[in-house]
């Protein structure tokens, strides 16, 4: 049964991860990477790391998956019509497939994963999260948070509609 959850929660995480890169459409670019952040999670979870998994869909799908979608739409993208592919970008692309699957067989034909005896497994709880959270890793969360807040903040003053700035533009 945990095998089959974890081929599930990968195939969502890989297929959406890939429908964000190949859609147009950006809003549904954006549903995607939600779709794909709780794969991961789901993931996560499946490693019984549940308090990242939690941080995973409050933090990323919940705050900055939002945030992206309320910049995407306030900003109206434009279709533009697709421009042809420039001959050079059309040389460094196969050539970058051609390395990417030269890689992916010369691992399939001489690579091994290590065979080395799995360390002990340490159990953190959540009072051990908390207490690294507020003294070693402090100022690094209160760097995030401050960045989060000049986003928002950012955002509200894009969104905001000033009379008589025409002569601006």
């Amino acid at each position: 049964m945990e095998n089959s959850l974890f081929y599930l929660f990968s195939a969502l995480t890989v297929g959406s991860a890939l429908a964000v890169v190949l859609h147009k459409n950006t809003v549904n670019a954006a549903v995607c990477l939600l779709l794909s952040l709780l794969g991961v999670a789901g993931i996560f979870a499946l490693l019984d790391a549940l308090l990242l998994s939690v941080l995973l869909i409050l933090v990323y799908a919940g705050a900055v998956v939002a945030l992206f979608l309320f910049i995407v739409m306030l900003l109206k993208p434009q279709t533009e019509p697709k421009k042809a592919y420039k001959k050079a970008s059309v040389v460094a692309g196969t050539m970058g497939a051609a390395l990417l699957g030269l890689g992916l067989c010369s691992f399939v034909t001489r690579g091994q994963f290590s065979t080395a005896p799995a360390a002990e497994v340490f159990h953190a709880g959540l009072k051990d999260y908390g207490a690294m959270l507020f003294t070693t890793y402090l100022l690094p969360v209160q760097v995030v948070g401050f960045l989060l807040l000049i986003a928002m903040l950012g955002v509200i003053v894009l969104s905001k509609k000033f009379e008589g700035q025409e002569d601006a533009k």
